[in-house]
């Protein structure tokens, strides 16, 4: 077994198992997918950190844990469409990949999904594409979709988002109060969002996901 193929194991079995997550999809996808590929070159020996991993300013790969808990709520079926919002590297859309029929992975760093795609390539996930464009405006090409995974801090969810999540659809992501966030699962019925609050985590508030700050004197 290589060194970093010792690291996955390690990583499932101190942050993913003990966070109860259980669904073997899961556990098979982080065990499976070289997480160490899809940062940056420099960043290679802190794959495995149990930590969000820093990919540009404002920009990370969640930690096993967070991305692992998401997934285990979300409950993805290998007939669904998924919406990955702010890929990075593509990382989190390769393991979707293992979990779905297809995986939209959107990014607006131009340097980002062109990696992300050609790592993605190199790595033979031919069941997800990468998408350029705003994260805020999501992909309303390839909409409905199944299943909406937010890839970083929201302090809320722009409407274009919620309007391409199909009816009796899920979302997951990190709602950040200052410095505090909370993991959450968003369920559509009739056109209509509800809530559910799951777990614990942070990350940095995606482009486009900030509330508007008022004007004070």
């Amino acid at each position: 077994m290589s060194e970093f193929a010792s690291r996955r194991v390690m990583m499932v079995d101190t942050q993913v198992r003990p966070s109860d997550v259980t669904k073997f999809p899961i556990i098979d996808a982080m065990l499976s997918v070289p997480r160490e590929t899809f940062v940056p070159d420099d960043k290679r020996e802190a794959a495995y950190v149990g930590e969000n991993l820093t990919l540009a300013p404002g920009r990370v790969v969640l930690e096993a844990r967070t991305l692992a808990k998401l997934l285990d709520a979300l409950d993805i079926q290998p007939t669904e469409l998924v919406l990955d919002v702010g890929c990075g590297l593509g990382y989190s859309a390769a393991v979707i990949a293992r979990l779905a029929e297809t995986v939209v992975a959107l990014e607006e760093d131009e340097g980002l999904a062109a990696d992300a795609q050609r790592i993605l390539s190199e790595e033979g996930v031919d069941n997800a594409v990468t998408i350029t464009g705003r994260l805020a405006e999501g992909a309303a090409n390839c909409a409905p979709y199944d299943v909406i995974t937010i890839e970083g801090g929201v302090e809320q969810i722009p409407a274009p988002i919620l309007s391409q999540l199909k009816d009796g659809g899920r979302i997951g992501a990190i709602f950040m109060e200052n410095a505090v966030g909370t993991a959450r699962i968003g369920y559509k019925a009739a056109g209509q969002m509800t809530w559910r609050s799951i777990f614990n985590a942070a990350a940095p508030v995606l482009p486009g996901f900030a509330k508007p700050r008022g004007f004070t004197l």
